[in-house]
């Protein structure tokens, strides 16, 4: 359909907590609507096209498709389902003109439902409810029904709203039922479903030409690309547009390209209509919350509020004696020209500098949403030293404030002593406690910094099958001291070669993060010291060889595999005084300070400090 009527469009967000099938139900509306060949090969979680996307499994960016369902234009925004990439959800709300709630038949909804639902409620979107998984153990769709209303109550629904209507199925089985016991056939109840309750855009195709841009997009051939929903008149190829900036600047182009999605690809069109979501060329500078008009008088759209960042981090230029060894891009200006860049397109990230050459301050929602990042940045070659994050504090009527989340935590019942015990340590405040099935779900209210590396104690204290999610609720005053970590480090001392006869003493003083052949130098961490102090080492000491000892004498060495930490894993695990050196193929943990007496001195120094304050 070259140019539809915007009664013919329908414009729609896919939102859900993670894995509860966002992106497999995308799939199957692909799928179904015919927008494949018969014979054409198609992978799973075919709209996660990021390398890191199909790694982890959730969907990391926002992106659009589009299929044609009789005759009609239903346009699909793919949302992430990750409370840090939250900033990915809040932008397309201008975009779409109803949202589609995807809730686990088991789980119900969870802490990135009740985020993304507020979000679309007071919008004034209009919501349906897909209850997926009813295929599984111990689903019970009629209870996930009850929460599903019982949230649309807490989250002040208007009556339209709150008569959302509901459909089950299984997207990974592709059926949609009306009821549960229906005849289990295919999605196109579904779409009938989305045709009947989401409303048409409401666009003017008389009215001067408006769009808000909502996402940014790239190409080799023509660059910057905006994304968004027209929302009065049309706009041609070769059009004169202006563009008004978020601060009120104006600037005058030209549209050289307008693009149309059409399944997993793009298609250039001629026209963009009133009420379809586009792409438009023919702007370098041009920015998500931007409006593209007709004329130079066109006022701008408002822009949907973005929650503000909570944790910070430190990126630094690789000043350690490896630096440049496996990256290309290690300079100060190539670090900052790629954080702003991005900042450009990832508009919950805030970039700042420093008084320190070479040190910049990356503000986000949380640690993962700055580990990808940084494992971008390590594909594209550079080399970045990344700190511990820290909240972001506030004084609120003189009050030191720090910023709070809601944590939800799904545990075998055997481990919830030991669950609740970790969270009375990082100041958790229990709000509620739920068991069923030989799991007990416990709710809390937590100190954003008392989060930062729980997941991970959590796997431990669970085996494996502890579920978390978190979710920001308030600035409130400060907690009190929490000591996340209780273990200290094993510091090199020396640069060399890591020789298995040294790494064979050092076990028995704890844990190792380096296996024999590996290249240390002085200053960084090979391995976990149990104490809470940290112990110089040296594990590049060779086996001392004599008339009376050959290298071959006594037992074989047996070392214990060395602990591999991932990124998010190490940013969360390293102390104040500690950074993380990521570089394309190596990840690495350190002081700040290399040198082992510098540091003994700076510790001296604030040690007195310290006491002449008190």
């Amino acid at each position: 359909m070259s140019s539809p009527l915007p009664s013919d469009i329908r414009n729609i967000a896919i939102i859900a907590h993670v894995d509860h099938g966002k992106t497999t139900l995308v799939d199957q509306l692909l799928r179904q609507s015919g927008a494949f060949r018969e014979n054409q090969a198609i992978e799973e979680r075919a709209m996660d096209s990021m390398d890191l996307e199909r790694e982890k499994g959730i969907t990391i960016k926002a992106k659009n498709t589009s299929v044609l369902w009789d005759g009609r234009v239903v346009n699909i925004v793919d949302t992430p389902g990750h409370a840090d990439f939250g900033g990915e959800v809040e932008r397309v709300m201008k975009m779409v003109d109803g949202v589609l709630l995807v809730v686990d038949a088991y789980e119900g909804p969870q802490a990135q439902t009740r985020f993304v639902l507020r979000k679309a409620l007071a919008e004034g979107l209009t919501p349906v409810v897909f209850v997926n998984k009813i295929d599984r153990p111990n689903a019970d769709p009629r209870r996930v029904h009850d929460q599903v209303l019982e949230l649309f109550l807490e989250l002040d629904a208007s009556e339209e709203q709150f008569g959302a209507p509901f459909m089950y199925g299984s997207a990974r089985d592709g059926y949609a039922v009306n009821s549960p016991g229906d005849e289990k056939k295919d999605m196109h109840p579904l779409f009938d479903l989305i045709m009947s309750a989401i409303p048409a855009p409401k666009a003017e195709p008389g009215a001067p030409f408006r769009l808000l841009v909502s996402n940014i997009d790239w190409s080799d051939y023509v660059g910057r690309i905006a994304i968004g929903k027209v929302s009065g008149g049309n706009v041609r190829n070769g059009d004169t547009v202006w563009r008004i900036g978020k601060d009120g600047d104006r600037e005058r182009g030209k549209v050289t390209k307008i693009f149309e999605y059409s399944a997993l690809a793009t298609r250039d069109s001629e026209l963009g209509v009133a009420g379809n979501i586009v792409g438009v060329s023919g702007f370098e500078d041009i920015d998500i919350g931007d409006t593209l008009g007709a004329t130079e008088d066109t006022e701008p759209l408002p822009f949907v509020e973005i929650d503000p960042p909570t944790v910070q981090m430190q990126f630094c230029v690789n000043d350690g004696p490896f630096a440049g060894r496996e990256g290309k891009r290690v300079t100060s200006r190539e670090i900052r020209e790629r954080l702003f860049r991005e900042a450009r397109t990832n508009i919950s990230l805030r970039i700042s500098d420093t008084d320190t050459a070479g040190v910049f301050t990356v503000a986000a929602r949380g640690a993962m949403q700055v580990a990808v990042l940084v494992e971008e940045m390590r594909r594209e070659g550079f080399e970045v030293l990344v700190s511990r994050p820290v909240v972001i504090e506030k004084t609120v009527e003189g009050r030191r404030c720090e910023p709070f989340e809601t944590l939800y935590v799904e545990v075998p019942d055997d481990a919830t002593g030991g669950v609740m015990k970790s969270l009375a340590s990082r100041r958790a405040v229990v709000e509620g406690m739920n068991a069923r099935a030989g799991r007990t779900t416990i709710e809390a209210t937590i100190p954003t910094r008392g989060i930062i590396g729980f997941e991970f104690e959590l796997l431990n204290l669970t085996s494996g099958e502890g579920i978390l999610s978190h979710l920001f609720k308030e600035y409130a005053p400060h907690a009190g001291e929490i000591r996340t970590r209780n273990t200290g480090t094993l510091v090199s001392m020396e640069r060399g070669t890591a020789m298995a006869y040294s790494l064979d003493n050092l076990e028995t003083r704890g844990r190792l993060f380096i296996g024999p052949g590996e290249e240390v130098y002085e200053g960084m961490i090979v391995g976990e010291n149990p104490r809470a102090d940290d112990l110089p080492v040296n594990p590049t000491k060779a086996k001392q060889l004599t008339n009376h000892r050959s290298s071959g004498d006594g037992k074989g060495i047996q070392l214990s595999p060395p602990v591999r930490l991932s990124l998010e894993r190490a940013i969360e695990y390293i102390a104040p005084d500690e950074f993380v050196e990521a570089t394309p193929k190596s990840l690495r943990l350190r002081k700040r300070v290399l040198d082992g007496n510098e540091r003994k001195r700076m510790a001296k120094a604030a040690a007195a400090l310290a006491e002449a304050v008190a």
